[in-house]
């Protein structure tokens, strides 16, 4: 079987007739014809019948066309890498991270790299901590950057940031004036929690239990951006990744050190016995670099308390 002869097989089932497939794939007709003759003496049943001049595909051309249409998908991508290849070369950067870093800080060192004359195609996915694993597992990123609650055996990875966790609330609250807050006093107001099965919220947790202080939410979300906005809008106090509660500075979010020392811890992985590109090195260096602008930036903002 040739891919010809698939291509001949795919222009039937979508023109109905020898003269407009042969039109469509710019050969002749006889051409068209031989094709299919072939194609049929080798799958050894007949895959149209001849009736009134025009071509009827039968019940097994049908179910040909499913696994023949699932091909040329395949060929699609093969053809769309060759142009990607064309226009950007190896220069393509493939980036899979968690939100907390994801939602502003990628961006931040995007715009950093860009500075320098980097110029990269960027792809950048953001994704759950299991689904960045999982994509760089699938060599479908370069590199991700994820939380440190999942398993990483199959991956070469390191420590990227370790961060203490901080507590948030609008400019105005009454906890704003504190530059310390403890546990204890955020339990005496409304509470914005991450996921119980968050591996910050579980570490926290194990460290109260020892004082007896509880933390009871009144709104619980998966994301640190989430906490946020909703302390912003004035619907409690919550705990978050300061990498992610620097955003928020602007728009009037008040950031105070936590008493109880519970870090967030962020991994960067890549596929093991991987070599990185040049422009994903130049990428985890303009990363550093960033981390180290946003840490100082997030000190002067606990400084300022």
């Amino acid at each position: 079987m040739k891919l010809g002869e698939i291509e001949t097989f795919r222009a039937l089932m979508a023109c109905g007739s020898t003269r407009k497939a042969a039109a469509l794939l710019g050969v002749s007709q006889p051409a068209v014809s031989l094709s299919l003759k072939r194609l049929e003496n080798g799958a050894g049943f007949q895959l149209f019948e001849r009736r009134g001049g025009r071509l009827h595909p039968t019940p097994e051309a049908r179910a040909f066309l499913t696994e023949v249409d699932r091909v040329f998908v395949g060929l699609s991508s093969l053809e769309h890498r060759l142009k990607s290849l064309k226009l950007f070369g190896l220069e393509r950067l493939r980036i899979a991270c968690y939100p907390a870093f994801g939602l502003g800080f990628v961006p931040r060192a995007i715009r950093l790299m860009r500075e320098k004359g980097i110029v990269p195609q960027v792809s950048l996915q953001i994704l759950s901590s299991r689904d960045v694993r999982d994509s760089v597992l699938r060599g479908d990123a370069d590199f991700g950057l994820m939380a440190d609650e999942l398993p990483v055996n199959s991956l070469t990875s390191a420590v990227f940031a370790t961060l203490p966790g901080v507590a948030v609330m609008p400019r105005r609250h009454p906890l704003a004036r504190m530059k310390q807050v403890r546990a204890a006093q955020l339990a005496t107001f409304p509470f914005i929690s991450l996921n119980p099965e968050d591996a910050y919220m579980q570490r926290l947790q194990w460290s109260l239990a020892a004082t007896g202080t509880t933390l009871t939410p009144v709104i619980v979300t998966p994301y640190g951006a989430s906490v946020c906005e909703l302390a912003l809008n004035g619907l409690g106090v919550g705990i978050a990744n300061p990498i992610t509660a620097v955003d928020y500075v602007d728009r009037g979010l008040c950031l105070r050190r936590l008493a109880e020392k519970i870090n967030f811890s962020c991994l960067l992985v890549q596929p093991a016995g991987g070599v990185l590109s040049g422009v994903a090195r130049s990428f985890i260096s303009a990363l550093r670099t960033q981390l180290q602008r946003d840490e100082k930036r997030i000190r002067e903002q606990l400084l300022a308390g």
